[in-house]
């Protein structure tokens, strides 16, 4: 990722959000991938779904986000996973 990503990040989640807010996310993993994403987040309930030939996982999170810099956590943290693409 380029080095200024949380900055345009922050921007633009501060120029779209009244914080507190909603926040969706949405993440795409190999399906062995699937059960390490969600224990990062165990209080939160998770929406999958499998792509057509079963080897990957989109899993939809929703959460309450008190702020950008905590929705910019969320994505650090989820990216500790291996081969997850973040949307």
């Amino acid at each position: 990722m380029e080095p200024n990503w949380t900055d345009s990040l922050r921007e633009k989640l501060d120029a779209h959000y009244s914080w507190p807010s909603l926040y969706i996310f949405k993440f795409i993993v190999p399906k062995e991938k699937a059960e390490e994403l969600k224990k990062l987040f165990p209080k939160h309930e998770s929406t999958d779904k499998y792509s057509k030939n079963g080897n990957y996982i989109s899993v939809t999170l929703q959460m309450m986000m008190p702020g950008s810099d905590e929705v910019i956590e969320v994505y650090n943290l989820a990216s500790r996973v291996e081969g997850l693409i973040a949307l």
